[in-house]
């Protein structure tokens, strides 16, 4: 069984979304985690929230 530390998730996460990658995000933890590091590093993401999770988009 695999335990999966969310702030490492997150962090992957971002560098996906620096390199220009769309992600997504299931969990209310991982998305409070991703806009956090979206807002301190003042990055253009659009964000698309859904009722099964929510998409991180690169808007450049």
């Amino acid at each position: 069984m695999f335990v999966f530390n969310k702030r490492e998730v997150a962090d992957e996460k971002l560098n996906h979304l620096l390199e220009g990658y769309s992600v997504y995000a299931e969990t209310e933890e991982l998305i409070r985690l991703m806009n956090r590091r979206i807002q301190s590093q003042e990055l253009d993401i659009i964000i698309d929230d859904t009722d099964q999770g929510c998409w991180f988009i690169p808007n450049y």
